[in-house]
C-alpha cells in the first residue's frame, strides 16, 4: 500500500506540485528529460497505470484515501499518499472535480511518427489546437471511434495537461500518440506520413472540397485526418500540401462545427466504411 501522510496545511511543500506549480513547469521539471503532470479521478489513474506510467505521489481526500486502498493503492506500493481534509482542498482550483484522486506521475519519452503510426490505418492530426479542453475531447473521440493515433503540432496544447486528461477521461493512455518537433509540419511531416504510405484528408472549407461521406475517401486504405486550430482552421499552407480538402455538409446556414464536433463526425463516417 501507499505511505499515509496527513497534510493540515494547504502551504505546505508537498502540495506545491498539485496547487502552485503551472502546467508548463510541471512539462519540463526535469528538463531535458520527460517531467510530469497530474492525473484526476480513479478511473483516469488507472488508465495511466495500465499504460505503464509510473505515479510519483498521491493527494486525496481523507475519507477517498480509505475508500481508495484496496482498490488503487495497492497497485502502488510505497509510493506517498498525502491525505487532507475537504477544508484544506477547497483552496486547490478544480479539486472538487476529481472525486478526491489526484496522482503526480512521470511522464514517458515520446514515441516516432514511424512507432507510433506503423501498424494504423486511420489516423488523427491536430495542428496547433490550443485548448486542452478540445484536445481531450479530440483525443476520446478519436479513440472511441476508430483512430488508431493521434500526431500533435509542437503548437497545440499537451495532450498530457490536467485539464486534457479529464476531458480525454484517460483515453490519452489508450491511444498511441506523440508530438511532432517544431518546425517538422508541414513539410516533413507530410512527406513522413506519404512515406509510411497515408493519404491526408484536411478537414477545411474550401470552394475544392469533397463532402466528407465521398466514397473516394473510404477508399484509401491509410487516411490521416488533419484537424486545425480553433477559429482559423488549418493553415493555407497544410491545406494545399494535403491529397482531399474535406467538409461537413451544414444546415440552416451554419458555416461550421466546433473542431472537437467536427472531428467526432469525421472519425465516424471515415472509419465506419473499413
Amino acid at each position: 500500500m501507499g505511505k499515509f501522510i496527513t497534510v493540515k496545511n494547504f502551504n505546505h511543500p508537498v502540495l506545491d506540485i498539485y496547487a502552485r506549480t503551472p502546467e508548463v513547469q510541471l512539462l519540463r521539471y526535469r528538463e531535458p528529460k520527460p517531467g510530469i503532470f497530474i492525473a484526476e479521478s480513479p478511473k483516469v489513474i488507472e488508465r495511466a497505470l495500465d499504460a505503464g506510467y509510473e505515479p510519483i505521489s498521491f493527494l486525496m481526500e481523507t475519507q477517498h484515501a480509505k475508500l481508495q486502498e484496496e482498490e488503487l493503492l495497492k497497485r502502488c506500493p510505497g509510493v506517498p499518499v498525502y491525505a487532507a481534509e475537504p477544508g484544506v482542498l477547497n483552496e486547490l482550483k478544480g479539486f472538487s472535480m476529481t472525486r478526491g484522486t489526484l496522482c503526480a506521475m512521470n511522464r514517458k519519452p515520446l514515441p516516432t511518427v514511424q512507432e507510433v503510426c506503423k501498424s494504423a490505418k486511420r489516423i488523427a492530426i491536430l495542428e496547433n489546437v490550443v485548448n486542452p479542453t478540445n484536445v481531450g475531447a479530440i483525443v476520446r473521440s478519436a479513440a472511441a471511434l476508430g483512430m488508431e493515433a493521434v500526431l500533435f503540432t509542437s503548437g497545440c496544447s499537451n495532450p498530457l495537461y490536467r485539464r486534457a486528461v479529464r476531458v480525454s477521461m484517460g483515453t490519452i493512455f489508450q491511444i498511441p500518440w506523440t508530438i511532432m518537433d517544431a518546425g517538422e509540419w508541414p513539410g516533413q511531416g507530410m512527406d513522413q506520413l506519404r512515406s509510411l504510405g497515408f493519404t491526408t484528408a484536411a478537414m477545411a472549407l474550401c470552394d475544392n472540397s469533397l463532402s466528407i461521406d465521398d466514397k473516394r475517401l473510404h477508399s484509401v486504405k491509410k487516411l490521416a485526418v488533419v484537424l486545425g486550430t480553433e477559429g482559423d482552421g488549418l493553415a493555407a499552407d497544410t491545406i494545399a500540401a494535403c491529397d482531399f480538402k474535406v467538409q461537413i455538409p451544414m444546415a440552416h446556414g451554419v458555416d461550421s462545427l466546433n473542431v472537437a464536433a467536427a472531428s467526432a463526425v469525421a472519425f465516424w463516417e471515415l472509419r465506419k466504411r473499413l
